[in-house]
């Protein structure tokens, strides 16, 4: 049955919808062979794996004559979210029984990663559709055309549409969420050294490194003259920061113009709480933007470089 993101919960919809998965769609079925193989080896045993109405995903090892009944004879339970999404049969080969206990050890602790694993995986699909639905919802609701979502001079998203897509986020209730706040250091000085001309380049440029690092599911907006705002739904641990360094990095390797210098500096928070709204996490975020600010403008060289143009 179709879910009906606009009346479902989050909650709710997480709950139910892991039906509609497979292992397939869940793991890398290489990935999970070569897993298996080592235990295969190591233990002597012959596995199996199945679907969870018990079609085999694959067979490693002899499992002629073998018909997995799920139901009464279920195996070993792989399970995502809280359902049961596939099952392990083994059967050890000749002179390996002194190993099951070793063997049974690891394929529970096997289990136990691929049921973290495949949660993690489950909950960042399930969020990425559910926003994306609310978000096409809400636009056809609106009355103003999809390009006032824009920022002219960007091509990022504008401010307006970036704080409506915050109210998107917190009626889905994900979490985790990373905020983050990018301004462009030193703007001014562009502006009153170059010129308006040169000043818009240079928040093209920055713009244009933050969409280029980014990955789909990121949301980019301009928020300010000289700032962005940049929001990771259902964040990986460090994935923020290693999107903020490559950010950084790309800005400071920047050597196409002889006057542009470009250099961002960052904050970044989180929302980890369904409960919290995004918008107040803005100003933690700004906060944490100027102390990386100061950092950064007191950098030996920061000076010498972004004054390259004067000479």
């Amino acid at each position: 049955m179709e879910m009906e993101y606009g009346k479902l919960s989050f909650e709710k919809r997480r709950k139910e919808n892991i039906k509609n998965y497979t292992i397939r769609d869940l793991f890398s079925l290489e990935l999970l062979t070569t897993c298996l193989t080592e235990i295969v080896k190591e233990y002597q045993v012959d596995i199996l794996l199945t679907e969870r109405h018990g079609e085999p995903v694959f067979v490693l090892g002899d499992f002629t004559g073998f018909q997995p009944d799920v139901e009464k004879e279920p195996g070993q339970r792989l399970q995502v979210a809280g359902r049961t999404i596939g099952h392990l049969y083994m059967k050890y080969q000749e002179n390996a029984q002194q190993k099951q206990e070793a063997a049974q050890e690891r394929v529970h602790l096997l289990l136990a990663l691929l049921a973290a694993w495949g949660t993690d995986a489950y909950m960042h699909k399930e969020a990425v559709d559910y926003i994306d639905e609310l978000e096409f919802r809400q636009s056809k609701a609106e009355d103003s055309p999809d390009s006032t979502k824009e920022d002219i001079l960007t091509g990022v998203y504008n401010k307006n549409y970036m704080e409506s897509r915050m109210q998107v986020l917190d009626r889905a209730r994900v979490a985790p969420v990373a905020v983050i706040h990018a301004n462009i250091n030193d703007w001014k000085f562009v502006y009153d050294n170059f010129g308006v001309e040169k000043s818009d380049s240079l928040i093209q440029l920055v713009a244009s490194i933050l969409k280029k690092e980014a990955q789909g599911e990121y949301v980019i907006g301009r928020i300010d003259g000289d700032g962005f705002l940049v929001l990771i739904p259902m964040a990986e641990q460090g994935e923020a920061e290693d999107y903020c360094r490559r950010v950084q990095e790309a800005c400071h390797s920047y050597n196409e113009d002889e006057i542009l210098a470009p250099s961002v500096a960052v904050g970044i928070v989180y929302k980890t709480n369904v409960e919290e709204r995004l918008s107040d996490k803005l100003s933690d975020a700004e906060y944490e933007m100027f102390t990386n600010k100061l950092e950064l403008k007191n950098a030996p060289g920061y000076q010498e470089r972004v004054r390259k143009g004067l000479k």
